[in-house]
């Protein structure tokens, strides 16, 4: 036989020849389009926050998928008038993240800043900046609620009605898949108890949800409602200019609160770290890394001290317990007394556990400026709280820091084919999908560790996912309890949150979606596991049903 590469008269005609076979080969497996002509959209992502802009990144800087977004077939709502979510909408004061900025941060975009833990401004500027550089702010729709989703097993795409937040007007759009990047709390509104006496109280009750940067507070004596992230925020934070009167200098119109009590039905466990880590800027100008590589290497370095501390509570739970109450005596001065209040009678991560930059809370608590009181409320009275105990709070402001109250898909309600879903009757699949529900991925993060980690991994994972379906022409999938070889999963009581114990999350039961006995159903908590599961496993499985 002749080569190819010998020079025949007939050359001319070859490219004519591997026309036809490629046209052969398309013919053998077909690359339909993801998208059939029907629904306005491809991918529909609900929310503007960090999940909603982490989600359209993906999609952006994939070549396949980018092109959906060029030709206007991909968009996101956002209920709220700007990008930012949780960082625009909380305004209480000290508000920040719990999370390293280095893991709280996006995968592929340095967060260059030195704070360990960023105050909100800050982290609302990183996102609009990321929306913004990588032109994704012109695919959101402001003030637009999504109300409610319906599937067509006929068309495999879902139509959603929207609702226009100022004016009420409803519109409705079609899209073969929807991202929901709602975080997992109703915007609107917090948990709030019902206190007995509430009305004879004089002063001003507050959830930090609904706080307004008007409230003066100014010698005011304020009891703060709890002890979770929220509480070991705020109480350092009312009176910081008497703990740290350089903070006063530098914001001349800051408040302090004349004292602060920080009320706790129980202790949680409090962890001091770094108000600065500078590490990044220390590996770019000694090594001459370039801050992305830099950034990475800091990244895998707290992924890793994260991911310790959690293993350890779960393996060595003792040993832990025993170095963060070590850690908070020293930081107490060693008082009995108000050692009391930073130890639990649980395990370390049986509840999350809170950390504070430079040590604050037990700043404030060591000046006298703050205190903490582990007790439970009788009733409100018109000068204070009375507690269980018999002894009185004085107060002119409550902060009812009492938690948030859970919601899936911003409170949309689902329907398939005309039927109400009830979600939190199914469980979830690989923490991303949900049983029985079609062409709809939910984000949801670590309660254990930053939030984004896992977020940045379920974006990725959908990337794949709907990379895959344009490869193969597949309009549509579907995860089912019963695998294609028969194997069976079955419904667990713990939701996609976890097995923490918080109220917040117990009260979530009839919202959320609940895992599985067996893999992929259940949330394994660990970033490695994860990072095989969403990024190297084949995006086919037995559980997965494609229909084109």
């Amino acid at each position: 036989m002749v080569p190819l590469s010998t020079k025949l008269p007939q050359l001319p005609a070859l490219p004519n020849l591997r026309k036809r076979a490629a046209a052969s080969a398309r013919r053998r497996l077909p690359r339909l389009p993801l998208i059939s002509k029907q629904p306005k959209l491809d991918v529909l992502i609900i929310g503007a926050g960090l999940s909603g802009i982490d989600m359209a990144s993906h999609i952006k800087r994939d070549k396949v998928l980018s092109k959906s977004i060029k030709k206007g077939r991909v968009a996101i709502v956002e209920k709220r008038a700007a990008i930012g979510g949780t960082w625009d909408l909380f305004k209480y004061p000290g508000i920040r993240s719990d999370s390293d900025m280095t893991t709280f941060g996006f995968a592929h975009r340095p967060w260059l800043g030195n704070k360990t833990l960023a105050d909100a401004d800050s982290i609302k500027r990183y996102i609009e900046q990321t929306a913004q550089d990588e032109s994704i702010t012109s695919l959101i729709s402001f003030n637009t609620n999504v109300v409610r989703l319906d599937w067509s097993s006929k068309h495999q795409y879902w139509t959603v009605t929207l609702a226009d937040v100022n004016s009420g007007k409803q519109r409705k759009v079609t899209t073969r898949f929807v991202v929901g990047a709602t975080g997992y709390y109703d915007y609107d509104q917090g948990y709030q108890p019902q206190f007995e006496g509430e009305k004879d109280f004089k002063g001003l009750i507050v959830h930090p949800q609904q706080w307004d940067e008007q409230i003066d507070y100014q010698d005011k004596r304020v009891v703060v409602i709890g002890s979770g992230a929220t509480a070991v925020t705020l109480v350092p934070a009312l009176v910081k200019p008497l703990i740290d009167p350089s903070s006063s200098q530098s914001h001349a119109k800051q408040q302090a609160a004349a004292h602060v009590t920080m009320l706790q039905r129980t202790p949680t466990y409090i962890g001091s770290v770094p108000s600065e880590d500078n590490s990044v800027q220390t590996l770019s100008s000694r090594f001459k890394l370039k801050p992305q590589t830099a950034y990475r290497l800091v990244r895998g370095r707290n992924i890793l001290l994260q991911q310790g501390v959690y293993q350890l509570s779960r393996i060595a739970p003792d040993t832990l317990k025993k170095g963060l109450i070590t850690r908070a005596k020293k930081e107490l001065g060693a008082s009995k007394d108000k050692l009391k209040h930073f130890t639990p009678d649980y395990q370390p991560w049986d509840e999350r556990l809170c950390a504070v930059p430079d040590g604050d809370l037990f700043k404030a608590v060591r000046s006298g400026h703050a205190d903490v009181v582990t007790d439970r409320i009788d009733h409100f009275t018109a000068e204070g709280i009375q507690l269980a105990s018999g002894h009185h709070l004085p107060a002119d402001i409550i902060i009812t820091a009492t938690g948030l109250k859970l919601q899936m898909l911003g409170g949309a309600q689902v329907y398939l084919d005309g039927q109400l879903e009830e979600v939190s009757k199914k469980m979830t699949y690989k923490a991303v999908m949900v049983e029985d529900v079609p062409n709809i991925a939910v984000l949801y993060g670590y309660t254990n560790a930053s939030w984004t980690l896992k977020i940045d991994l379920a974006c990725g994972y959908i990337t794949r996912l709907l990379r895959h379906m344009h490869h193969y022409g597949y309009q549509m999938v579907t995860p089912k309890p019963t695998a294609t070889d028969g194997e069976q999963a079955h419904i667990q009581p713990d939701t996609i949150m976890g097995s923490l114990t918080a109220g917040y999350i117990r009260r979530a039961q009839h919202v959320l979606p609940k895992q599985g006995d067996r893999y992929p159903w259940f949330v394994t908590n660990n970033y490695f596991s994860d990072v095989i599961m969403l990024k190297y496993r084949r995006v086919e499985d037995k559980w997965l049903h494609f229909k084109r």
